[in-house]
């Protein structure tokens, strides 16, 4: 199975599954700031807020893209 790679802002932690991705390009043409496909890494969970880039991941077609709360 492929790993998943994880971004955190502190209060959030973005998961990315490669192997799922689509790249259907929602995540990018919605947070350009945040989804940045030719830098690395890729996902600067620090650019958005937290509820803007929960609000992106679940418009992700293909589930590559989720989140957890970090525990406080």
């Amino acid at each position: 199975m492929e790993s998943a790679k994880e971004y955190t802002n502190g209060e959030i932690t973005v998961v990315w599954q490669q192997h799922l991705c689509e790249h259907s390009g929602n995540c990018v043409r919605g947070l350009p700031e945040v989804f940045r496909p030719k830098v690395k890494p890729w996902i600067e969970v620090r650019k958005a807020s937290s509820d803007e880039i929960i609000n992106q991941i679940k418009k992700c077609p293909s589930g590559a893209l989720s989140f957890y709360y970090n525990k406080k």
